[in-house]
């Protein structure tokens, strides 16, 4: 056997023996001279420790014949009666390892010469040889290194095995290692997915408004500017690029550019803002990206979804869309308004056809709905009415932040018994049942998922930025990101649908509340559009006196929004950050974000509280930071303005610390 292999096996129990020999002698001598004075303790004594030192030295030779049958049954596995490998004419490298120090105690000739190592050199570590090298795998009892390996400038793949026996902690550990070179493979592969490619759609967002009133020269001078724009963005990657419509670029290029343009930030997104018409409108652009597809058509498949959520999310952004996930790119600036209500109007018509068509109609916002949920829903209530069709609002009368509006419907014989539980709604709903759902467009914010997946047809009016898990397989929506509320949106569609007269007054004022509070009183998020929609329902009785007596809060719910207000921190200079340790409604976390809006220097608020096993988070802000692209980190959504989320499972100091570095992040992006 091998002298190093077979010193392995010394169980160094010799010379433990020959020294408790020693010391039996020695006791037998004392014991000697103590019967000469009539003293038995000492020579008992010695015979004990002769017999106890017998009795190891036979059990230590028994363990180590054991040891060697073990090992000599491994090493006549891989080496032959003089102690040659059989397997030393392989081309395989391979080596033999004691663990856990990783030493070589054996190597065939391949090894050998891939690792430098000499016959005289050989009993160093793995990892001293092969740095990065590791064992953990084997003793994890896997058969294959995850990756590769590489050495000398050349990639392996690592195979090995690892022989223990039933008395682990008694026996030397050895490994065999088996080194297949598989670099010209994992250079082809490497290639193939660098070159994979990738379908992109670039989307001017508001070329309508950069080419408003000019002239043909002037259009084709701007056209020239974001076709060289674009270009530039390119550089020297070699992608291909075609104008396939007057606004839409189609690029196809290489994944390892989709590498260099993520780590760009997407520039193009910046760069493209030097484009200005002479009007002064600075343009900008949507990127929707698909990867991973199996073919080009489900590439360009992709990136149409990707470009369809870069729209509803405000545009301005970058979207990837691979087979699994979306990844969001850019989107910090506020969406700017659309001056067309051709949607509106062509939404009014497809939804009085769709009421028509139903036998009931049921209308369902978000938990814990807000005024703008309620009041959504109960502007569609007059288009039902009108359409002559029952309808029904799924609402948790327990679990709200509208109590003061919905106690004043109840009041009203007609929407005593209009509202419904999920539960009851899920067992009145049939085949010909419409589901209208507002004010979100997630389908786990929904007040019963259940019901949304039990209906066939589902519309959504959503004012929200698209989230990536967003309601899908819808007959019909309405999503208009800039918009200030979903109330905003029902009252457009309520112009083109009813008369003034067929709207009541109660509801003109739900509608008015739900724009008052989502704009916190047309401060914010407010556009022409917002104002205008204000003057019909006011026209149709809305009464400002009544709305505001809506927003009115009694003292209880005032001293705790004061003292959320009273525990926030300044971070960054203009954030305020308020860690509330005791349990909140809603509505007060929410009305405290938007105290903290009114100090001096403020331009952004967050407010976090504990609800169950749930910490909830509201947000608000009027300056740069977008509190949606920080939430949506943390399973939130919103919009730029006003966001919110619930995170489960952590607590509020973890929170906390995800909350800060979610706005570091975002702030390291700009």
């Amino acid at each position: 056997m091998n002298h190093h292999v077979s010193k392995l096996l010394q169980p160094g129990t010799v010379w433990y023996c020959v020294v408790m020999l020693l010391f039996a002698a020695a006791t037998a001598v004392v014991g000697y001279f103590g019967l000469q004075k009539g003293d038995m303790l000492a020579a008992i004594l010695a015979v004990c420790e002769f017999a106890a030192t017998v009795l190891v030295f036979i059990i230590s030779r028994v363990r180590f014949a054991r040891r060697k049958r073990i090992l000599m049954e491994y090493v006549q596995s891989a080496t032959d009666s003089v102690g040659v490998s059989v397997h030393s004419g392989t081309p395989f490298p391979m080596a033999v390892l004691h663990l856990p120090e990783n030493e070589i105690i054996w190597g065939n000739d391949a090894f050998y010469a891939i690792t430098g190592l000499t016959d005289s050199t050989r009993y160093q570590t793995m990892d001293a040889i092969i740095p990065g090298f590791t064992t953990e795998w084997l003793r994890e009892g896997r058969s294959e290194l995850p990756g590769d390996q590489t050495i000398g400038g050349r990639r392996y793949r690592v195979y090995g095995n690892y022989v223990r026996s039933e008395e682990d902690e008694a026996t030397v550990k050895l490994a065999t290692v088996y080194f297949a070179d598989m670099t010209e493979m994992f250079n082809i592969r490497d290639e193939y997915l660098r070159s994979r490619p990738i379908v992109s759609i670039v989307l001017i967002d508001n070329y309508d408004e950069l080419t408003n009133n000019l002239s043909d020269g002037k259009i084709s001078n701007l056209d020239a500017q974001i076709n060289e724009t674009i270009q530039n963005w390119l550089g020297d990657r070699h992608a291909l690029m075609r104008k396939v419509e007057r606004n839409r670029y189609l690029l196809v290029f290489e994944s390892k550019d989709l590498t260099a343009l993520q780590s760009e930030k997407f520039v193009l997104l910046e760069t493209i803002r030097t484009v200005v018409n002479p009007s002064g409108v600075a343009a900008t652009v949507s990127l929707g990206i698909g990867k991973d597809g199996q073919s080009f058509e489900e590439d360009y498949n992709f990136a149409l979804l990707a470009i369809e959520m870069s729209l509803s999310r405000g545009g301005d952004q970058a979207v990837i869309k691979d087979r699994y996930n979306f990844t969001f790119f850019g989107g910090r600036t506020k969406e700017t308004e659309r001056r067309t209500k051709v949607k509106s109007r062509v939404v009014a018509n497809s939804l009085s056809e769709l009421i028509a068509q139903s036998s009931q109609v049921l209308i369902m916002g978000h938990r814990m709905a807000d005024l703008d949920s309620v009041g959504a829903a109960v502007g569609l209530v007059s288009l039902c009415r009108k359409k002559e069709r029952r309808v029904r609002i799924v609402l948790d009368l327990e679990n709200n932040a509208a109590g003061s509006l919905i106690a004043e419907l109840r009041a009203q014989p007609e929407y005593r018994d209009l509202f419904i539980s999920g539960d009851d709604a899920l067992v009145e709903a049939d085949s010909h049942t419409l589901l209208i759902v507002v004010d979100t467009n997630r389908p786990d914010q929904v007040e019963s998922r259940a019901l949304l997946e039990s209906v066939p047809r589902v519309v959504v009016i959503d004012h929200h930025r698209r989230a990536a898990d967003y309601i899908e397989q819808v007959v019909l929506a309405l999503h208009e990101p800039f918009s200030s509320s979903a109330s905003e949106l029902v009252t457009e569609v309520l112009q083109y649908a009813l008369d003034p007269g067929d709207i009541r007054p109660l509801e003109a004022q739900a509608l008015l509340a739900g724009i008052v509070l989502d704009t916190k009183n047309f401060s914010v998020r407010t556009g022409s559009r917002t104002f205008e929609a204000a003057a019909f329902l006011r026209r149709t009785g809305a009464d400002t006196v009544d709305v505001k007596k809506l927003f009115q809060s009694d003292l209880e719910a005032t001293v705790a929004r004061y003292r959320v207000v009273q525990a926030a921190r300044l971070y960054r200079n203009e954030i305020a950050i308020a860690a509330y340790p005791s349990t909140l409604s809603r509505t007060v976390a929410a009305q405290a974000a938007d105290e903290l809006l009114n100090i001096s220097g403020i331009l952004t608020s967050f407010v976090l509280y504990p609800a169950g096993d749930q910490v909830i988070i509201s947000a608000r802000s009027i300056g740069e930071c977008n509190v949606q692209v920080v939430l949506e980190a943390l399973g939130g959504g919103g919009n730029a303005a006003t966001a919110g989320a619930q995170v489960s499972g952590k607590s509020l100091r973890e929170v906390l610390e995800a909350l800060v570095a979610s706005i570091d992040k975002f702030y390291e992006n700009a």
